[in-house]
């Protein structure tokens, strides 16, 4: 049976492209047949192949695996805005009929999906539709990346507190060290590991590539298993 995960982010920029590809490369390394999804991109460049998205590309090398790309991001948008901005910019409505349609494909044909959000967990995709919704609709558990760095706790709390009350299944958080320079980064993670309502599946030290960095999430891979 195959299995997803969802990855959710505490804001945009805080590293769910490089979690989910350093679990995909520990997946792998674990005898895991994984690839990545990315259901909608913005920020997505013209190439003589259509558009394309820098973490779309990122997490389709990570997988090890032949995709056609439609299937990895099948909403490819040009500005790097908000989705439903920049949906309206190129006279798009994302709706999720054909997100979950390639979801299935990539389901059908591997052991695990490793799919990533886009954003926060409330960005808007289109009027009435959220980042959420992906993950609610498609009953998905949830690992919430949490990028390391001042304000961290309170984009924590918030999020994890409306994945819970949204009736998702978080399963677990990865702490991802996107400031070298913060202040008191020990005390800030065991306060994260106090008061969020789910394990710490892994914390990614700043600048090590996800190949290199897969041996941090083993605790990821177990809470799949």
């Amino acid at each position: 049976m195959s299995r997803a995960v969802f990855i959710a982010g505490t804001d945009t920029g805080i590293g769910k492209t490089h979690a989910a590809c350093t679990l995909l490369h520990a997946l792998r390394a674990a005898g895991h047949d994984a690839c990545g999804m990315k259901p909608v991109a913005s920020g997505c460049a013209e190439t003589p192949d259509g558009l394309r998205n820098d973490d779309a590309l990122a997490l389709l090398a990570a997988g090890g695996v032949e995709l056609p790309y439609a299937q990895l991001n099948p909403v490819a948008l040009r500005e790097p805005l908000s989705p439903h901005l920049a949906a309206a910019h190129d006279g798009v409505t994302i709706t999720l009929a054909p997100l979950r349609e390639a979801f299935g494909r990539l389901q059908a044909a591997h052991g695990t999906v490793v799919v990533e959000g886009v954003g926060g967990w409330l960005v808007p995709l289109a009027p009435g539709l959220f980042a959420a919704d992906i993950a609610k609709q498609w009953q998905l558990p949830v690992i919430l990346v949490v990028g390391l760095r001042l304000g961290c706790l309170n984009h924590a709390l918030l999020s994890a507190r409306t994945i819970v009350a949204d009736g998702c299944r978080l399963l677990g958080w990865i702490g991802n060290h996107v400031d070298p320079a913060m202040d008191a980064p020990e005390e800030n993670l065991a306060t994260l590991c106090e008061l969020l309502p789910a394990p710490c599946l892994g914390v990614l030290p700043h600048g090590v590539a996800p190949v290199r960095a897969a041996g941090y999430l083993r605790a990821a891979v177990a809470a799949l298993d």
